[in-house]
């Protein structure tokens, strides 16, 4: 293995960079920086911006810990703001009316890999000068038009976690506008030193530059998402098929039942990382994952919102109300999809999913 990687097992060695190259060549962009995790990568799109104590960053409540604590671990505090029904990301209004003076930057998360309004909220970051950093943890492979997810934004991060479409077990990356803020994160992730210049041959040593951490992935990481890479085509076709399959056989079904399915929109191109099914109510949501599951289907919510659990009630506002989060948290179930469900499996999560309902 060591000969397969040229000597190097660390990181920043050539599968890193290889990696890197073919990831900024799907994204379109010029750099990618790779990460230990999409959370690292948050917390690292965050200091190269200049984000820090005493700044606010609004952030959606319902999305995964790490979009908050990467806001917290910058010294900055995240505020968070409700969603919208269409693409249950950021609901611009809302983000609108939590704006204060100390507002310096907002996170969208593009959910299930399908795009935020991202028309409407970059709109107001111009207007009221914030940066805006993409959580695009499952967003890879997704774009809104032409642009990919990731790269509309002041930042893009990117997760390459096992539960991803495609992985290295843990692993994330990082894409920035700024050349400026991309060389102040290439010397953060390299614990606050030059070293990725004096790898390049730029300068004949490196030394200590600023504050910094370890953001690095190992190259025996890189190198096995090189190989996903490879399978990335195989991997999303197999994905659309399965979610095109949910669709025909549950149309009908969800109609029928007041269920929404995730949105068809023709702006937005899915990578399928998600395939959810909205309930009319929390009961009826219940009673169809104890079916699923009675059947044999692993079918599950999601998010608890951060507003309610219990770190993050000591950060809400009084008064302070998420109506569509807390009826999304309390109706979604998601279905299972990956490239290893059969046809019959899919099959059997169709059927459980139509009997799940009287």
């Amino acid at each position: 293995m060591r000969e397969a990687l040229g000597g190097r097992v660390g990181g920043d060695g050539p599968f890193c960079r290889r990696v890197e190259g073919r990831l900024a060549s799907l994204l379109a962009v010029d750099r990618v920086l790779l990460t230990t995790s999409c959370t690292h990568a948050l917390e690292l799109a965050l200091l190269a911006l200049g984000i820090g104590p005493g700044d606010e960053v609004i952030v959606p409540s319902f999305t995964f810990v790490s979009t908050a604590n990467a806001v917290l671990r910058v010294g900055a505090r995240p505020v968070f703001a409700d969603i919208e029904e269409e693409t249950l990301g950021l609901a611009a209004e809302d983000v609108a009316r939590r704006l204060t003076p100390h507002t310096r930057a907002m996170i969208p998360v593009h959910y299930a890999g399908i795009a935020a309004a991202m028309d409407a909220l970059l709109d107001l970051a111009r207007l009221r000068g914030l940066r805006v950093v993409e959580d695009a943890a499952q967003g890879f492979g997704a774009a809104l038009g032409s642009k990919p997810l990731g790269t509309l934004g002041d930042a893009g991060c990117f997760s390459f976690h096992e539960t991803k479409n495609l992985t290295c077990g843990e692993g994330g990356a990082l894409v920035l506008r700024d050349p400026e803020a991309t060389r102040r994160a290439e010397i953060i992730r390299e614990k606050g030193t030059n070293r990725s210049a004096f790898l390049r041959g730029e300068i004949d040593r490196y030394t200590w530059v600023c504050e910094g951490s370890s953001y690095v992935l190992s190259d025996i990481l890189a190198a096995i998402l090189d190989a996903q890479l490879d399978k990335a085509d195989a991997i999303a076709q197999r994905r659309a098929s399965i979610a095109v399959r949910y669709r025909e056989g549950l149309d009908d079904w969800a109609r029928s039942h007041g269920v929404r399915l995730p949105p068809a929109l023709p702006d937005r191109s899915s990578n399928h990382h998600i395939f959810y099914l909205l309930f009319p109510d929390g009961p009826s949501r219940d009673a169809a994952i104890q079916s699923l599951r009675g059947g044999g289907v692993l079918a599950t919510f999601h998010y608890v919102p951060l507003h309610s659990s219990p770190r993050g009630r000591a950060l809400t506002r009084g008064g302070d109300s998420f109506p569509v989060t807390d009826r999304v948290a309390a109706t979604l179930l998601r279905l299972p999809i990956h490239p290893l469900l059969s046809e019959g499996d899919v099959d059997t999560v169709i059927d459980g999913v139509r009997r799940s309902l009287a």
